[in-house]
């Protein structure tokens, strides 16, 4: 059996240059090559003439470029919308989608191959979990995105990254943060923390972590309800995660961090779209630097419920602002035709 090849997707820059190191390869070979993957977003070592010969053999013997093949794509009739279906090399497969949105394109990106999380309304939860991602396979697809948009020659490069695809990231920490290292790196895609949001679903210790380590990114929590029996009855973790202990730990990582969290709701008709509802948001909320972004729900086969309707998501928004001071936001609903919209993403069909 052939020795598994490297996926020099999962080399930081300083990783990069010790691996050359150790291979007695000048530094300056490990920049070019970087320079290579991020900044021509070459995906062959064919592609790097400037690379010397023997560089190249090393390379072609012993790694690989993670670049993943695409087994399916659709555009939506939106004219935004196009999402990927990205083969893995070992025949698992994830899907990926790029957004354009007025002056940016955002690439929303998957950190697991499935999800354990089980969110009864998320395609991606009920198609259950198969593995994590490793720190290469997720920065491939961002450098997949950059790809495609530089050979359509479109005018704006991928600015923004959003780790709310397929999986839980923080179910998948370490993986996660490296490929986030990788993806700000100012020599590659350079990708500001700030354009980088990463949504969990409320995994405790990660939101701990991520306060302790004061890593700069944006973080979403996906609320849903604003008791734990509510809660739970959509998102199953929340009886291993209770609502008091997540909001105990959301608190510790303003403090800890200073920066506010935007708290994801989806909005479901009849069953957290009421005035009462709104109001215990806002109660929960209280005190809290925080932002409510507002998902009306997007179908998928396993869910009966339906999105509230676009008057009740209105006065949602209404008592938010007018009674508790909260800013929110209702999203966009993009690429629902093609299965691209939030908790729609699944390898199925």
């Amino acid at each position: 059996m052939s020795a598994i090849r490297l996926d020099l997707h999962n080399f930081t820059r300083d990783e990069l240059r010790a691996l050359f190191g150790r291979w007695g390869f000048s530094p300056v070979h490990a920049a070019r090559l970087w320079n290579y993957l991020y900044l021509a977003l070459a995906d062959s070592f064919a592609a790097m003439p400037e690379l010397p010969e023997k560089v190249r053999t090393r390379l072609s013997q012993e790694t690989r470029i993670g670049s993943l093949p695409v087994a399916r794509e659709a555009d939506s009739s939106d004219g935004f919308t196009r999402k990927y279906l990205l083969t893995l090399a070992d025949g698992e497969a994830v899907e990926t989608v790029l957004m354009r949105f007025t002056g940016r394109v955002t690439a929303c990106v998957s950190s697991q191959v499935g999800c354990a999380m089980g969110c009864v309304f998320c395609a991606t939860g009920q198609m259950g979990y198969t593995r994590h991602l490793s720190p290469g396979e997720i920065v491939a697809q961002a450098v997949h995105v950059a790809r495609a948009l530089r050979l359509a020659r479109e005018p704006h490069r991928l600015r923004n990254v959003v780790l709310m695809g397929m999986g839980e990231p923080l179910h998948n920490y370490d993986a996660v943060m490296h490929a986030i290292d990788i993806l700000r790196d100012e020599a590659g895609l350079a990708l500001g923390a700030e354009r980088i949001t990463l949504s969990t679903v409320g995994v405790v210790p990660g939101i701990l972590r991520l306060a302790r380590e004061k890593r700069p990114l944006n973080l979403a929590v996906s609320l849903h309800a604003a008791t734990q029996a509510g809660r739970a009855a959509l998102v199953p973790v929340a009886t291993k995660w209770p609502l008091d202990e997540l909001m105990a730990a959301c608190r510790t990582y303003s403090e800890t961090t200073g920066r506010r969290i935007f708290y994801e709701w989806t909005l479901i008709e009849g069953k957290n779209d009421s005035a009462e509802d709104a109001r215990a948001v806002g109660e929960l909320l209280r005190g809290l630097p925080a932002q409510v972004n507002l998902i009306p729900l997007n179908p998928t086969h396993g869910y009966a419920g339906t999105p509230t309707h676009s008057a009740a998501a209105k006065i949602f928004q209404h008592i938010l602002a007018s009674e508790f001071k909260l800013p929110s936001t209702v999203r966009q609903r993009r690429g629902l035709d093609i299965a691209a919209g939030c908790g729609q993403l699944a390898i199925a069909g």
